[in-house]
């Protein structure tokens, strides 16, 4: 098993969404996060004053699957969150030992 963490921006959430679940993934958990990397902020107005906002809102998806499936959702995320622009993000992927539902005790696979 492996989880694929995606940072991506807030606007393409849907579109995320609509693509992973198309490609046949039934969860993910979505968690608003703060940062920055090339775009390294940006320059806004409040009340006629310049200021500088160094971390950036975007959007933390987790969705952990199986290995088979890891290109799929890498592709799927990819497509959909991509503008074109700087600061679209990134796509992390790592293994995962062990998941066990806790409702049922199911383990790895089945737990999914």
């Amino acid at each position: 098993m492996k989880k694929v963490e995606a940072i991506i921006r807030p606007f393409k959430l849907d579109d995320v969404k609509m693509a992973l679940v198309n490609a046949g993934i039934v969860g993910m958990t979505v968690t608003e996060v703060r940062g920055f990397g090339r775009q390294k902020g940006q320059v806004e107005r409040y009340r006629g004053s310049e200021y500088t906002v160094e971390f950036l809102q975007k959007l933390k998806l987790e969705i952990v699957v199986e290995e088979d499936k890891v290109d799929t959702v890498v592709s799927a995320v990819q497509e959909a969150a991509r503008t074109g622009e700087i600061g679209d993000g990134k796509i992390f992927v790592s293994p995962v030992d062990s998941v066990v539902r806790i409702r049922t005790g199911d383990r790895d696979g089945t737990a999914i």
